[in-house]
């Protein structure tokens, strides 16, 4: 196993400072009374393509020598790391090249292009994507950059809760959201390193509970047909990042889409922020655990905040009926 150390952590913060933004830590007594804790929110739905994904990618290109980025890099991926893969590739000027399911919103591929990343088309299956990838690999000669499953993604992502533990030195608890989980892997180190006595709880929704499955089990249990209103959260664990989390992550909690839901809606509405509801995950976490929460600092990543307006999910029961 690749092992990630404080010093690659905050040398990636030092590569990718330049071209990112360094997020607000926002707090809301409203929810904090609520939630009958203090809730600090580090708030990645502000970040560059409006995800904690531009970090990763950010110091994944421009950890690659001269001769590998002029090669280009590549992916598949149908959400936020396609964007965050593309922009970053921009700003280094080298080509990246995306695989992308036709099943693809045209909103997120329309984003990519955007970037300035050219797109290939394959059928929405994991098997499709991969092959697709490899073909496009042996033609071009592009550095793969995985979504969550590389170590200079996952160090990149380390710097979210990097920056939230130099403005917030003293958390009780860290959160974070779980998929493939670069993320959590990365706000476990930073966490670890500079605040060792903080407990790191991860949130996962019940529908793509994998990772709390994973980690009960003591080893990756993949995902298999996941369903939540939380569609950033669908993939399984890396290899890479399980480790990081069996080692360093007290445990995972689930949450139904219905709390989720609710504190979406709480944080749109006490807060005044958007969020998608993978970033949503925490908070219902935390309100349904209020008793092990109480008088507790909590830091809590806010993931990201791309979501389709025309399909709010406290709309959905709507929706159903006029249909």
């Amino acid at each position: 196993m690749t092992m990630i150390t404080i010093m690659e952590i905050r040398e990636a913060a030092r590569r990718i400072a330049p071209y990112i933004h360094r997020t607000p830590v926002l707090t809301c007594s409203a929810i904090d009374n609520q939630a009958d804790c203090r809730l600090f929110f580090k708030c990645e739905n502000f970040q560059k393509v409006g995800a904690f994904k531009m970090r990763g990618a950010t110091n994944a290109v421009f950890s690659l020598s001269d001769e590998e980025a002029a090669r280009g890099v590549a992916t598949h991926s149908s959400g936020n790391h396609a964007q965050a893969l593309a922009l970053a590739a921009r700003l280094r000027g080298v080509t990246a090249y995306v695989v992308m399911p036709t099943s693809a919103p045209a909103v997120k591929k329309a984003a990519v292009a955007g970037y300035g990343a050219e797109i290939i088309d394959c059928e929405p299956t994991l098997q499709a994507r991969e092959s697709t990838l490899a073909e496009v690999v042996k033609r071009t000669g592009a550095v793969f950059i995985h979504p969550y499953d590389n170590a200079r993604i996952i160090a990149g992502q380390a710097t979210s809760a990097l920056e939230l533990l130099e403005d917030r030195p003293n958390l009780d608890v860290m959160m974070a959201p779980v998929g493939g989980g670069g993320l959590l892997s990365g706000t476990a180190l930073s966490t670890r390193a500079l605040a060792p006595g903080a407990r790191v709880i991860a949130a996962e929704p019940c529908g793509a509970d994998d990772a709390a499955r994973s980690l009960t089990a003591g080893h990756i249990i993949p995902s298999v047909n996941p369903d939540t209103v939380a569609d950033g959260l669908l993939t399984s664990l890396g290899k890479l990042n399980f480790p990081i989390i069996r080692d360093h992550v007290e445990t995972i909690w689930t949450v139904d889409d219905a709390a989720i839901i609710t504190a979406m809606r709480l944080i749109w509405e006490r807060m005044k922020i958007i969020v998608e509801p993978s970033s949503a995950v925490c908070l219902a976490a935390v309100l349904q655990h209020a008793g092990e929460m109480k008088d507790l600092n909590i830091g809590i990543i806010i993931s990201g905040g791309n979501v389709d307006l025309d399909h709010l999910p406290w709309h959905a029961d709507k929706l159903k009926k006029e249909e």
